[in-house]
């Protein structure tokens, strides 16, 4: 009984200090298909939410990433070139974590794009900037593969699903609007 109770408690501690997969073959799979999305959370950023008073403009006014959250950004710019994935344009929220994230990942020019600025502390917007973001994947070229970039509450006003900082799903949007989640991509913080 000692000996199985020391097994189970070693393969307890290594599920509980393991980094997540990278992303199952799947979700690679899916988005190698053309008309699928990548739609990416900011990465690691301290903090919660924006301090008040912040300036849009001004990143020395909000939550930025950190050197972990510029190391995240780049390992997914590195997981999506290793896995053969080609980004024609990234379009990001105009938040400073979002385009920080998106300028680290290196994939592909970066486009800021304002349906997909955060609607964290005023969800009065959040219809409307979701209906523009679903507007613009329905009617994207299908050869163009895009990468968004923006923030939880975006995400899943889009998508119903939660995400981590760094966290990429793989999504198809149909010429009506609806939207289907094909898969998940999460990088581990190096």
């Amino acid at each position: 009984m000692t000996a199985r109770l020391s097994r189970l408690l070693i393969l307890l501690s290594a599920l509980l200090t393991a980094t997540p997969a990278t992303a199952s073959p799947e979700a690679w799979a899916a988005l190698r298909q053309p008309g699928t999305v990548a739609v990416m959370r900011h990465a690691l950023a301290p903090g919660f939410g924006d301090p008040a008073g912040f300036t849009l403009g001004d990143c020395a006014t909000q939550r930025d990433l950190d050197a972990r959250g510029r190391a995240q950004a780049r390992a997914v710019g590195d997981a999506f070139r290793a896995a053969g994935i080609e980004v024609d344009r990234i379009l990001t929220s105009r938040w400073c974590r979002c385009r920080h994230t998106a300028e680290e990942t290196a994939l592909a020019p970066v486009e800021e794009f304002a349906a997909l600025d955060s609607f964290f502390a005023d969800r009065s917007t959040a219809d409307a900037q979701t209906e523009a973001v679903r507007r613009r994947l329905a009617g994207a070229d299908p050869a163009e593969k895009l990468l968004l970039v923006t923030h939880q509450v975006n995400i899943a006003a889009l998508t119903g699903r939660s995400t981590r900082s760094g966290e990429v799903l793989v999504i198809r949007v149909a010429q009506d609007g609806g939207v289907q989640t094909l898969g998940s991509i999460a990088i581990p913080v190096p």
